[in-house]
């Protein structure tokens, strides 16, 4: 199916945008504010999947939904928490930082952890899972692209620089549709479950965002630090939450697993936008 080719081809783009908008220096500010990126690191990779395992706990879903909302909270933040950080105020280059290093570090991450949801949520239905295989799909698609993307911004920068918003708007419309061909691909079972999956992934993504903030305060960061860090566990890389379904399924076309992505895809928007400038009013008071 021509879906099999563009949805990696698609997200490849949109994690080629991310290396696109990063120089060398973005890297060294794990030395420069390493108190920072290790917190926001931490809360990516583990505190965001134990949040939504615990939601989980609390609403039952589907197997197949359940282990969907598994894989989408294993994914890094999404490339526009970036721009969402500079519109709320936030320190933007910590979000660029923890962008570009939990997506690296989702190749070695994201595999294990599939491994361990599949066994959980599906049981004797889940499919076989190839972990290295999966690494290796996710390095083709993710890591190999910024690599690429980075070398070229480093190469070229005045083109860079000159073309990085044109660049941006093409991954977002890449995002888009994307979202779009993953929910109208699984339009009836997206109808019967928007009931059960709105709320918990709208609770997930408020109770995301206050974590983030509220953990950046108890560890004495700054506010600008904490509304990065709070935009960066709310906003999801959706699109690769729907690629990495498709690589677990190892099915044709956009499988169940991938509706929690591509709903969250949507709903992260209307929650974090609004939310962000709420949190930035309520903490700018304490």
């Amino acid at each position: 199916m021509l879906i099999d080719v563009a949805l990696p081809l698609s997200l490849a783009f949109i994690m080629f945008s991310l290396g696109y908008g990063l120089t060398l220096a973005d890297f060294g500010r794990v030395f420069a504010m390493p108190k920072a990126v290790l917190a926001g690191v931490f809360l990516q990779v583990v505190a965001v999947p134990a949040v939504a395992f615990l939601a989980l706990m609390l609403v039952e879903l589907p197997p197949a939904l359940a282990f969907g909302v598994m894989l989408l909270s294993f994914c890094p933040g999404g490339v526009t928490s970036n721009i969402l950080t500079k519109l709320a105020g936030g320190t933007v280059a910590l979000s660029i930082t923890l962008t570009a290093i939990v997506s690296l570090l989702s190749v070695l991450t994201v595999p294990v952890l599939i491994l361990w949801a599949a066994t959980r949520f599906l049981g004797n239905t889940a499919p076989q899972i190839d972990v290295t295989s999966i690494a290796v799909s996710m390095f083709a698609i993710t890591a190999v692209p910024v690599g690429i993307g980075l070398l070229v911004r480093n190469l070229k920068a005045e083109f860079a620089i000159r073309t990085e918003k044109t660049v941006s708007l093409i991954a977002t419309v890449l995002f888009v549709v994307i979202v779009g061909v993953a929910l109208t691909s699984n339009w009836q079972l997206f109808v019967d479950s928007i009931g059960q999956l709105g709320p918990i992934l709208i609770g997930l993504n408020v109770a995301l965002l206050l974590l983030g903030r509220i953990s950046a305060s108890a560890l004495g960061l700054t506010g600008s630090d904490g509304l990065c860090i709070s935009i960066e566990m709310g906003v999801q890389n959706a699109a690769l939450g729907i690629a990495v379904a498709g690589l677990v399924a190892q099915v044709g076309g956009i499988p169940d697993y991938a509706i929690p992505a591509a709903v969250y895809g949507i709903t992260m928007y209307i929650v974090t936008i609004p939310g962000m400038f709420v949190l930035r009013a309520i903490f700018s008071k304490s």
